[in-house]
């Protein structure tokens, strides 16, 4: 993210990544609450899960690396 101009080394950026697993890592604003009544009916948030959202550009600025396969 600091490569995008959108931190300054400070708490609470957020960031995407990849794990050696292979597995996404999100952070990004809890939304949960907010955005319950708005999702589609078909969507389902567990106890142990949370909406969150991270802004348009850094998941644009991800996508050239996220593989298609």
């Amino acid at each position: 993210m600091r490569e995008l101009g959108g931190t300054a080394n400070t708490d609470g950026c957020p960031d995407i990544w990849e794990m050696e697993n292979g597995d996404i890592v999100v952070v990004g604003r809890d939304v949960t609450t907010s955005y319950a009544s708005r999702l589609p009916d078909d969507v389902t948030v567990r106890a142990d899960e949370r909406v969150v959202m991270i802004p348009r550009f850094l998941l644009q600025a991800a996508k050239p690396d996220i593989p298609d396969d």
